[in-house]
């Protein structure tokens, strides 16, 4: 099959999206199509003109009037023409009539390849269109304000997949597991679950959670609703909020563990029972079930495409609730620095795959706790390649003298209380 080209792709891509519900199955010919292009489309004539679209007024076009472009699509040719023409309009208020210039697109092609057409050709069109719309908008991040109103701003992170610093085969298992997700629409209606998808990710400041998110948002073409549970006053205003995120968008609740306390449905009902009005009225806060009734109860229903992310310093912490399979589908630790991903991020910041430092550094890192923001950090100091990565040999040595100082002082700490205990043990007898 042969794909349209990118210039085509580019010209079209507008008004095909407007176009998305045009033309799709031979039923709507009739409703959409003009009647003189459907006595042509059932006749013996041999070609077929269409009407497909009115261009709207934000359109850019780089075809001139009248202009054909020709398209192969599974050995079939069809052309493409833009065709410009006059409309007249009475005025309702002045009695005079106005005139406007109304442009569209028609495609042309042999009546035998009607069904191709309209059941193969079309859609695939709109497809594309709607995937490089998709690419090429400006993705927001949504942030809720004072109770159950979402904010937007313009994202533009720049972390990638390509940039992120993290272990090849994780990442690469990520990636999988979202690109299998988003093709799985129907899948998950089969089996009667909603369309929706959890990871927890966790492990120390610094590892690269928020990059990890933005990446995940860049290569999904996913608005970001980044949720600040502080903000939120009960389980109601929770419901409004997270009920007014769009579809093809990604939940984020961030450092789950401490940004507020979720009580389990046993414990307040303990305190319905036992409380005052005035304890009753301070726990009408966000509860763990109330989160949960949206992660993966009913109201998890209430829209299609959506990634639901926890992050942690603190897994332990966590109520196990949060944490099983339906709920946390992927769990992701996002760990210290290792020699790879030490490397990605020398190629982001200088732009080299080697460096005599290379062998003493990776060694280093073998020993010592690094966080990528910290490596990250004594990149970005100087723009001479090997007085970075000189320092980054001198932040690593500290480290590894500071972490001798206190593995010294443990066996220490520990050879003392051995000696006290001994003693005890020596009294005693």
């Amino acid at each position: 099959m042969t794909k349209p080209s990118e210039s085509y792709k580019k010209t079209i891509t507008t008004a095909a999206s407007v176009a998305a519900s045009l033309m799709l199955v031979r039923g709507v010919v009739n409703e959409l199509v003009p009647y003189e292009v459907r006595d042509l489309l059932f006749s013996g004539i041999g070609y077929l003109r269409s009407h497909i679209i009115d261009e709207n007024d934000k359109m850019t076009v780089s075809m001139a009037e009248d202009e054909e472009m020709v398209d192969i699509y599974d050995g079939t040719e069809f052309k493409w023409c833009l065709v410009c023409r006059t409309d007249s309009s009475d005025s309702s208020n002045s009695g005079y009539g106005s005139q406007q210039e109304v442009r569209s697109f028609e495609v042309s092609f042999h009546k035998k390849y009607k069904e191709k057409a309209l059941e193969s050709y079309l859609p695939s069109i709109l497809a594309t269109a709607k995937a490089i719309k998709d690419q090429e908008r400006t993705l927001s991040i949504f942030m809720n304000q004072y109770s159950d109103e979402w904010s937007p701003i313009d994202l533009h992170h720049p972390s990638t997949f390509d940039t992120l610093a993290m272990d090849q085969k994780l990442k690469q298992s990520i990636i999988d597991d979202l690109n299998r997700f988003i093709k799985r629409k129907d899948y998950y209606k089969k089996i009667g679950k909603a369309w929706k998808r959890g990871y927890l990710l966790y492990g120390p400041p610094g590892t690269g959670k928020s990059s990890l998110i933005a990446a995940m948002a860049n290569h999904l073409r996913f608005d970001i609703y980044d949720l600040e549970l502080t903000e939120v006053n009960s389980n109601s205003d929770l419901r409004r909020l997270l009920v007014g995120m769009s579809n093809r968008s990604i939940l984020v609740v961030e450092d789950i563990d401490c940004t507020i306390e979720l009580k389990q449905r046993e414990e307040l009902e303990k305190t319905d029972k036992l409380g005052s009005a005035e304890e009753k009225k301070g726990e009408d806060k966000v509860t763990l079930s109330g989160l949960l009734n949206f992660v993966d109860g009913l109201w998890s229903t209430t829209g299609e495409e959506r990634i639901i992310i926890f992050t942690t310093n603190y897994k332990e912490r966590l109520d196990p609730a949060l944490l099983r399979p339906g709920r946390m589908d992927m769990h992701i630790h996002m760990g210290y620095c290792t020699p790879e991903s030490f490397r990605i991020l020398v190629n982001n910041y200088h732009s080299i795959d080697y460096h005599v430092t290379y062998t003493e550094i990776e060694e280093l890192i073998k020993e010592v706790m690094v966080t990528p923001a910290e490596v990250a950090e004594v990149l970005m100091r100087n723009d001479d390649t090997d007085v970075a990565l000189h320092d980054l040999v001198d932040l690593l040595m500290s480290k590894m003298k500071d972490a001798n100082v206190i593995e010294t002082a443990n066996k220490d700490a520990n050879n003392q209380l051995d000696e006290k205990q001994d003693a005890r043990d020596n009294d005693e007898k």
